[in-house]
């Protein structure tokens, strides 16, 4: 054997057993993993994509996998949607079911949960929310009921103040916040609409406006994406987009948050720790593989470089000067997504449902890509949580929306915990809401 391949054939074999070490310390790290991550791209597997996926497969992308700008061509992929086969069904890890307990939506986006266990839905296009009760085991809805319609592209939904008794809905349209009298137990609104926030800017290439309360009710959070993918064009105002807003709940001291934050789809409040996290879509048109979406707590007065840096000091080659100073101040998020997956909802598992190593983790949908070659997202994910820090890596929990010739029947939006413990996912695509539960003596 010649010296050079001597030489090449004891890297492939340390590389080998590298990828063997890892994928058992990925195991013993997360029990829940049931495959090795995919190589692929030749990045150890950080940009794979739909034909990898699987329950279980643990993803990590770092700053040190990123190809630099225009790598790949810019792709123009949309999806293309058709209606749920016979034979597709999502697939979640051993022990879960996964149950269809709504078909016939239209266009359910944002989902959260009752302080009573009731489910509201934000129908987005159809400008309403609805909300669903569940039977006593949770595996099917009793009550299906329109609560409030006449809505301008509704999607975060909020109940203040937190806690067991709330007295109102809040309701995120693309334009404003309003918000309706309730009570536990109310399947109509009791009253009319108060407009509580009007200074939001509407519509725009990101018309999504997700809400949180933070969890002492002090603060409310208003996330609004960016009117233009990178601000190409300088006239295109993007006062109060691409941030995150906070103001107390009846409106007043409106104000930045965080900046810098491209399009921050999804917030959550992390129980464990009161901690705001967002999910985000970061910019496209650099290729195949950048940016990587990200999910990551917010720091108040934080900034995350868009449009002018990306994940720490890269600079956007479309805006090759400027803005300096800001540079050093741009923070690199803590979870790094294949590019282009579109995260859009988040949630935390503090339930016991469960098995121990979900608790306290976050669920992030990926809504799936159109910018990429190679479909990616389509798919909800878990994210590991040590002492409320996540460490970098994220794990396919539930995937199978798209056919083995590539055609997308589902994409999960929204998420969140029944009371029950079980996982409810909505799904825009097949106008459906899934629900998953842990049931060890059975699983579809």
């Amino acid at each position: 054997m010649k010296s050079r391949e001597r030489i090449h054939a004891v890297r492939l074999a340390r590389t080998m057993l590298a990828a063997l070490v890892g994928a058992a310390l990925a195991l013993v790290a997360h029990p829940c993993v049931t495959h090795a991550a995919p190589a692929a791209d030749g990045v150890h597997g950080a940009f794979s994509d739909w034909k990898a996926d699987a329950p279980g497969v643990r993803h990590r992308v770092t700053l040190g996998d990123l190809p630099p700008p225009y790598a790949t061509a810019s792709a123009v992929n949309p999806a293309e949607i058709i209606a749920r086969p016979h034979d597709a069904w999502p697939k979640a890890p051993p022990h879960f079911r996964v149950d269809l307990l709504v078909s016939g939506l239209q266009s359910p986006r944002q989902i959260r949960i009752a302080p009573d266990g009731d489910v509201f839905v934000a129908e987005s296009t159809a400008g309403r929310i609805r909300v669903l009760r569940f039977g006593r085991d949770g595996s099917h809805v009793s009550e299906n009921t329109l609560f409030a319609s006449g809505l301008t592209l509704p999607f975060g939904i909020a109940f203040y103040p937190p806690g067991p008794e709330p007295r109102y809905v809040y309701v995120a349209n693309t334009d404003s916040v309003v918000r309706f009298p309730y009570r536990n137990g109310d399947l109509k609104a009791r009253g009319p609409a108060e407009r509580v926030v009007s200074e939001i800017p509407g519509y725009g290439a990101h018309w999504t406006r997700d809400i949180v309360f933070s969890a002492d009710g002090g603060r409310m959070f208003i996330a609004v994406g960016s009117a233009s993918n990178v601000q190409e064009n300088p006239r295109v105002s993007e006062k109060l987009r691409a941030d995150i807003l906070t103001c107390s709940a009846d409106g007043t001291g409106l104000r930045v948050y965080a900046s810098g934050i491209r399009n921050p789809a999804g917030l959550a409040i992390d129980p464990a720790t009161g901690q705001l996290w967002c999910a985000v879509n970061e910019r496209d048109g650099l290729g195949d593989n950048l940016v990587p979406d990200y999910v990551t707590h917010v720091t108040q007065d934080g900034f995350y470089g868009w449009p002018w840096f990306y994940l720490g000091a890269h600079r956007d080659p479309r805006h090759p000067r400027g803005h300096q100073g800001l540079m050093s101040k741009a923070i690199v998020p803590d979870v790094l997504i294949a590019s282009h997956s579109a995260p859009l909802g988040v949630t935390f598992y503090g339930a016991s449902a469960f098995p121990k190593e979900y608790r306290g983790c976050a669920f992030v949908t990926l809504h799936g890509s159109w910018n990429r070659s190679r479909r990616t997202g389509y798919k909800v994910i878990s994210v590991p949580m040590r002492d409320g820090a996540a460490g970098g890596e994220y794990y396919d929990f539930v995937t199978g929306f798209i056919t083995p010739d590539g055609k997308v029947w589902g994409r999960p939006v929204g998420v969140a915990v029944a009371r029950d413990g079980s996982l409810l996912i909505t799904d825009d695509a097949s106008n459906s809401l899934w629900r998953v539960s842990y049931q060890p003596e059975r699983a579809r």
